[in-house]
């Protein structure tokens, strides 16, 4: 059997970067979601990593384990609070972020 990922990108209010973003799962690059969109992908049980990407920004890369049969969900989104943002420009993996529902 296999697992699924759900990746939901969930646009809250303002938010500046809202652009599509690539889903990049163990390194490779799986597809995209776009604003209020959702991406799922069937994977295989185990230790993985995901990542979204938008030109020059992105998330911190989030490890996860999935299990046989189960459906590991994210959020992702662009918006941040005013500090992190700014600081965004210079480190741009604190631009995008990944949460796990």
């Amino acid at each position: 059997m296999s697992a699924t990922l759900a990746l939901t990108h969930k646009a809250i209010g303002a938010e500046v970067r809202r652009a599509t973003y690539d889903v990049v799962l163990d390194g490779e690059r799986v597809g995209s979601v776009e604003v209020n969109g959702t991406f799922e992908t069937p994977i295989e049980p185990g230790r993985h990593t995901l990542q979204v990407r938008s030109g020059r920004n992105s998330s911190r890369t989030k490890t996860f384990d999935a299990a046989d049969g189960e459906t590991v969900a994210f959020r992702c989104t662009g918006k941040a609070i005013l500090p992190i943002f700014l600081l965004s420009f210079i480190v741009p993996s604190l631009a995008l972020r990944l949460k796990r529902q």
